[in-house]
């Protein structure tokens, strides 16, 4: 009796090498607030991470809550205000955050979680001194029309280091961190942190081979009407012009900056995906095609580029 090959089959084997390459090691997946908006999407991605987990990948898992935050500033009787993608976080807007995003959005991750038995645990980058910050200074901005203003961004810290080792204490006892994006100072006054920002020195400090940013976007787009213009491979080289011309603007401008950091800062492969499109991250993580943008560092392009021209010879 012959068996007829199977696409499942096919898949699971193609996805082996990816596996064995895996397994402990440590990806940071940062999830925007627009998949944190959808249930659906929301338990999508629990699942997924449910399956990453019992391959043996160490997972970090951080998140803001733009959308949130937005409408319970409102809701509080205060109009956000967002430049260059970045919230200025008056006094309102910091009540706003904590409530929003280290109360009921760290819970509702934890929740679906639970669901696809993922043994999570909820913090900030208050606890355990995991985070500290300063208040971010007045700074010049240029916003997405291309103008200069000088900003105060108020109750909005900029990161100053990162001490890993709660984080390291929870992967090693096999749970999955979900970091909400709050640091504090030495005085205990308490930031709002950019999470894309937190992804990525978290990302960094612990030596994560990836970086991926589940977002409302399919990745970076040379024309943002036009889902076929996807760019799936870059190094910062490749982004600088997108960026200067202000193609890459708005909410994707810090990802993609934050992801250029880690790139040279040691993450081998950085990502941003569609975090609402079915089984996304599984296809970015096991496939060689991928689903979205995949940004590195130069040394790691040659690595990948090689491997990958190795691949298509034999």
């Amino acid at each position: 009796m012959s068996i007829e090959p199977s696409k499942g089959i096919a898949g699971l084997k193609g996805a082996l090498r990816y596996v064995r390459a895996y397994r402990d090691q440590t990806f940071v997946i940062k999830l925007g607030g627009e998949v944190l908006q959808q249930a659906e999407a929301l338990a999508q991605v629990a699942a997924q991470i449910s399956l990453l987990s019992s391959l043996g990948v160490r997972l970090v898992i951080v998140h803001g809550g733009g959308p949130q935050v937005s409408e319970l500033s409102r809701r509080l009787g205060s109009e956000p205000k967002i430049i260059a993608g970045r919230r200025i976080t008056d006094d309102i807007a910091l009540d706003a955050v904590v409530m929003a995003v280290a109360g009921d959005l760290n819970v509702s991750v934890l929740s679906a979680l639970r669901a696809h038995h993922v043994r999570a645990v909820g913090l900030s980058g208050v606890d355990a001194e995991l985070v500290s910050a300063h208040k971010r200074p007045p700074v010049d901005i240029v916003d997405d029309s291309g103008q200069t203003q000088r900003v105060d961004f108020g109750h909005v810290g900029d990161i100053e280091r990162v001490d890993p080792r709660v984080l390291e204490t929870l992967l090693q006892a096999d749970y999955v961190p979900v970091v909400s994006c709050l640091a504090s100072d030495e005085q205990g006054n308490v930031y709002n942190i950019n999470a894309d920002t937190l992804a990525e020195s978290l990302a960094v400090a612990l030596r994560a081979q990836k970086l991926i940013f589940m977002t409302s976007s399919p990745g970076v787009l040379r024309d943002r009407t036009d889902p076929s213009t996807l760019v799936t491979f870059a190094d910062p080289d490749d982004l600088t012009s997108l960026l200067s011309s202000g193609v890459i603007a708005g909410g994707m401008r810090p990802k993609v900056e934050a992801c250029i950091r880690a790139a040279t800062g040691g993450v081998e492969r950085t990502h941003i995906i569609d975090g609402a499109a079915p089984d996304s991250l599984l296809f970015e993580v096991f496939t060689g095609a991928g689903c979205g943008t995949m940004i590195v560092g130069r040394k790691e392009k040659a690595t990948y580029l090689g491997v990958d021209l190795a691949a298509l010879l034999g």
